[in-house]
């Protein structure tokens, strides 16, 4: 596929799939975000699985990673991520809208993640998006100090229009 270019994306951000050479740039981006990031390896397993991974670039870098999972009708975002120092621009906004594209062009009814309660940020967006809390797993992430976290379990619709009525890539 090829890019997309957003006309309304701070400094002319694209989106383009992942490939294995973005890697040491997203590695850099999930070890400073979380505080138990991904492994290269699941990165690896994602890509080498098919599942649809897309960069953004932005100012000749990378800003931003979604990694999504699609079987059936459902689809999973597994990681969505915006680097530090490019919040607040509407990246994970744009992110989440071209997973979600993606999600129903390959058949997708509905989408579902998973999201610590520790993250309002991110529960924000998947609010505004169309999201909906359809429960909890009990311990899910790992936390500090060896303990777990509870992980908020999102799930949205994708019905037919709502997808078009979002505003352009």
């Amino acid at each position: 596929m090829s890019a997309v270019r957003a006309a309304d994306f701070p400094a002319q951000a694209t989106l383009r799939p992942m490939r294995e050479d973005d890697l040491d740039a997203v590695m850099r981006i999930e070890d400073a975000a979380y505080p138990f990031p991904w492994t290269r390896g699941i990165f690896r397993d994602c890509m080498r699985a098919g599942y649809p991974m897309w960069v953004q670039e932005r100012d000749g870098g990378i800003a931003g990673y979604g990694v999504l999972s699609i079987a059936a009708d459902e689809a999973h975002v597994l990681n969505l991520c915006t680097a530090s120092g490019n919040e607040g621009h509407g990246l994970g906004q744009r992110m989440l809208q071209a997973l979600l594209r993606i999600a129903r062009a390959g058949g997708a009814q509905r989408v579902y993640l998973e999201v610590r309660p520790s993250n309002p940020r991110a529960i924000t967006l998947y609010d505004r998006s169309g999201f909906n809390e359809i429960g909890r797993r009990p311990r899910y992430y790992p936390a500090a100090n060896h303990g777990r976290e509870d992980a908020i379990v999102m799930a949205m619709e994708l019905l037919v229009g709502d997808i078009e009525k979002m505003p352009p890539l």
